[in-house]
């Protein structure tokens, strides 16, 4: 795991997050803790990231998500030499969704 993360402060924040129940519990504590925009970007990365494993291309996802071309590649990065953390989200979500 990245320690370049891992205080006691973002131990206290992850704990908040995971007692949220469900997604009105996240929406009412992510507007207070979040500015707009990076709830918004915290989302495009999301987006980003689940059409690049969908194999789109840069120009598509651009298109569709309103991300940099930068951006794009640096989610593609993290796909690709990250912690597999959007991996491990994503699997979840497909078998949630069978």
């Amino acid at each position: 795991m990245n320690s370049k993360i891992r205080t006691e402060a973002v131990d206290h924040l992850f704990q908040a997050i995971l007692s949220l129940k469900d997604k009105e519990e996240c929406y009412t504590f992510f507007e207070d803790v979040c500015t707009i925009n990076e709830i918004l970007s915290l989302s495009q990365r999301f987006e980003v990231a689940h059409m690049l494993r969908e194999q789109r291309t840069y120009l598509d996802i651009a298109e569709k998500t309103g991300a940099s071309t930068a951006t794009i590649s640096r989610v593609n990065r993290s796909l690709n030499y990250g912690n597999d953390g959007y991996d491990m989200v994503f699997e979840r979500m497909k078998k949630e969704n069978e």
